[in-house]
């Protein structure tokens, strides 16, 4: 379990296809903090640590990603290269910051528009169909492991779903979010809460 608050951004230093692929992420941790098997967020996609190496502040970890999780996720982000948002798993004790983020993605949204407003960044997001019922006005949504509050929702004709979110300066510079331009791809996990209610509503109704 995360909670959307990203601590660091890694970079994708190696990418091995093993029928999955392996990739090792370079970070700036301190290794001996990295346990093998943990659980770490990479740009919102709970992966376990399988390898560790480095020293302190030029740390790296390697991940198997599997073939399902690939497709699921937005492709370029496995790239090498591409640089990512990182979060360790919760600690029972620690401060929730963000809203309960449970690291399973549920679908790959499009940057539309980006557009400066006073001094942060307004970015619209289309999502498919299948997530507009649990994409709400002042709701939480994680993009790219990041917690965040949803300014605005427009159903559009075709049944997708257009939001726009407001990205402050820390924001941008902590996270990937800032580089984000028009025609990204994000992966998108929404809020578990909304999740469960909408089956709630849906048995009710059957």
């Amino acid at each position: 379990m995360f909670t959307g608050i990203v601590t660091a951004i890694g970079a994708i230093e190696e990418v091995a296809h093993r029928g999955d692929l392996r990739v090792v992420v370079s970070c700036p941790w301190d290794p001996t903090r990295i346990d093998i098997g943990a659980s770490i967020a990479c740009a919102g996609v709970c992966l376990t640590v399988v390898e560790r190496g480095g020293e302190a502040g030029v740390a790296w970890f390697a991940v198997d990603v599997s073939n399902e999780t690939v497709d699921r996720t937005a492709a370029e982000q496995w790239a090498k290269g591409a640089c990512i948002n990182l979060e360790q798993a919760l600690k029972l004790g620690d401060e929730l910051g963000g809203h309960l983020v449970t690291g399973h993605v549920d679908a790959v949204g499009e940057v539309v528009e980006r557009r400066d407003v006073g001094g942060s960044t307004r970015l619209d997001i289309v999502a498919p169909a299948d997530l507009a019922p649990y994409i709400a006005q002042k709701g939480s949504i994680t993009i790219d492991g990041v917690s965040l509050t949803v300014n605005s929702v427009r159903d559009q004709p075709a049944g997708s779903v257009r939001f726009s979110l407001n990205i402050i300066p820390h924001t941008a510079d902590v996270t990937t979010l800032g580089k984000l331009v028009e025609g990204d791809q994000v992966n998108l996990e929404i809020d578990t809460i909304a999740r469960y209610l909408q089956r709630m509503q849906s048995l009710r109704a059957a």
